[in-house]
């Protein structure tokens, strides 16, 4: 089992956790990415497209009118019907040398072709080249790409630029709406910070708030306010009801023991059953102050003597065992205070020490009281894997337990107890047989 056996409370999201303002802000940055890179992605595109079909256009028309004006004329070149542009004739006879010179214009097939590359001095260039051959001439006519592909360079950095002003406008502008979106959901959490329970009567929040999300949301917290304090203060008043009715009857109890102690001449059955009843009223007034310090959530004053609680809780033990072969021991310092009320001391340590009496049918408890914890051990039937795993649940009652009386709400209580305190109670298994509990304070509530 682990050292300590109480659970734990669970632990706080780290500082990976994302804010809702900064996914506000995340959005925003995302969406003016996404839409300005697609955009530009279109405008790049549309752009390539219509200059493409442009200038195919232009040069279809153009070298049809050159092989044109060349059949109605063979015996001349004809004239570059536009001037951007570089025309070349190929007669057959000239076939096999244009193999030598260009051998990609000679494998080109009618069309349009795109033929880029560097030149000798290792500048870019680009042209496209239209293609028509005939068995009386080939006419190739070329159209300069060059300031084309530098403009499309140019608006490529362009585009780029406006990706990233956009960007980081989007930046801008989710960083301004988040805050103006945000602000009421900040003022509702500083006003919620800001109320720490201090007065039974909080005042409203929705009056504070618009009639909108943050507003409904005001009012559904004023609702839970409201039924919240509700139940608090019936608790309240039913930790002052209990506190009163219990104490009385208890106090007229004290009262008639502690008189009938007094007579002399007692029967010695008579005088061990009034000393059971003061000690079992000195448990219940101790476990009602116990559970009235849990309830409100507060420590308790005064100093207590482990050794001294330990030892009144062995004496109460050894008039109960019922001819049981056990034997109580107590070791250890002597001189250990707690900063603790006895009767917070005495519930947490009295249902250790109980439960060691309980299950033990021989053999021995002992309780080792050491500078900052004390340990009960006994020789009972030991600790199973499942009880390690539940025992401080309310409600469990071990595989052990049996048809023995008992809600198994002690431990529970013992958890309860040190998260209050500050200490730790562990259980774990004894050497040969048995089990080992142990009660470690908290070092500034040693006195």
């Amino acid at each position: 089992m682990p050292e300590n056996a109480a659970p734990r409370r669970p632990r706080r999201r780290g500082p990976y956790r994302r804010r809702l303002r900064s996914r506000i802000i995340v959005s925003f940055v995302l969406l003016g990415f996404c839409l300005t890179t697609l955009f530009a992605f279109a405008t790049n595109w549309a752009r390539m497209r219509v200059e493409n079909q442009l200038v195919e256009d232009v040069m279809n028309r153009n070298i049809d009118e050159y092989a044109r004006r060349f059949a109605s004329d063979s015996s001349r070149n004809p004239d570059l019907p536009v001037q951007q542009m570089f025309a070349r004739l190929v007669k057959p006879d000239r076939f096999e040398a244009l193999r030598q010179e260009e051998p990609d214009w000679y494998e080109f097939t009618d069309g349009i072709h795109s033929v880029s590359g560097t030149d000798d001095r290792g500048q870019p260039y680009s042209y496209k080249l239209a293609v028509r051959k005939t068995p009386q001439a080939w006419f190739f006519l070329a159209y300069d790409m060059t300031e084309s592909l530098r403009g499309e360079t140019q608006l490529n950095r362009a585009l780029f630029l406006s990706v990233l002003v956009f960007s980081l406008l989007s930046l801008v502008l989710g960083w301004w709406s988040a805050s103006k979106v945000m602000k009421p959901v900040s003022d509702l959490a500083k006003r919620l910070r800001a109320y720490r329970g201090g007065t039974s009567d909080p005042e409203p929040l929705a009056p504070r708030f618009p009639d909108d999300e943050v507003g409904q949301l005001a009012q559904a917290l004023d609702d839970y306010s409201s039924r919240l304090t509700e139940v608090v203060q019936r608790d309240r008043e039913f930790n002052a009801d209990v506190s009163h009715e219990l104490r009385t009857p208890l106090a007229v109890i004290r009262g008639a023991t502690e008189l009938l102690l007094t007579r002399p001449g007692l029967d010695e059955k008579v005088l061990q059953r009034l000393q059971r009843i003061q000690r079992a009223e000195q448990q219940c007034s101790d476990l009602i102050g116990a559970l009235l310090l849990l309830s409100r959530n507060e420590r308790g004053q005064g100093t207590s003597n482990v050794a001294r609680v330990a030892e009144q809780l062995l004496d109460s033990h050894r008039a109960q065992l019922g001819g049981k072969p056990i034997t109580l021991t107590l070791e250890g310092a002597r001189d250990v205070i707690v900063d603790a009320p006895e009767s917070a001391l005495s519930v947490a340590l009295g249902n250790l020490i109980g439960n060691a009496v309980k299950y033990s049918q021989d053999g021995e408890v002992r309780v080792n009281v050491g500078n900052n914890a004390v340990s009960v051990a006994d020789s009972g039937p030991g600790l199973s894997e499942e009880d390690a795993a539940k025992l401080f649940q309310r409600g469990y009652r071990g595989t052990h337990a049996g048809h023995s009386q008992g809600g198994g709400i002690g431990l529970s209580i013992v958890s309860r107890l040190c998260d209050l305190y500050g200490w730790q109670v562990s259980v774990r298994p004894g050497g040969d047989r048995g089990v080992v509990a142990t009660l470690t304070f908290a070092p500034k509530l040693l006195a």
